[in-house]
């Protein structure tokens, strides 16, 4: 099993609503996401910065940002896109972040 960290940018003022959406997430994109082999998923926010903090754990080599060819997935990067900084495509800019510290 392999983990996966990355952080993301919200808007200002997006918390509650970002907040709302992953509450209500998809039970198609939960499904994508488990059988993509993504066994637990976590976010952070840093309110100070409004940077999001990512967590995965993975089996295989990718984790939710390589299932940028789903539909679903597709579909969920536009929904989110009027929230968070986002590329062209509407995927989350995201940057992957090396873990320096792992205590098991």
């Amino acid at each position: 099993m392999k983990r996966i960290a990355f952080k993301m940018h919200l808007n200002q003022g997006q918390k509650e609503e970002y907040i709302k959406r992953h509450r209500n997430i998809w039970p198609e994109l939960k499904k994508l996401l488990k059988e993509a082999g993504i066994s637990e998923y976590s976010i952070f926010l840093d309110e100070e910065t409004n940077t999001l903090f990512a967590f995965q754990k993975v089996v295989g080599k990718s984790g939710s940002q390589n299932l940028g060819e789903k539909e679903i997935m597709k579909k969920w990067w536009k929904y989110m896109a009027d929230i968070m900084e986002t590329n062209t495509d509407n995927s989350p800019v995201a940057g992957e972040l090396e873990e320096v510290f792992y205590m098991e």
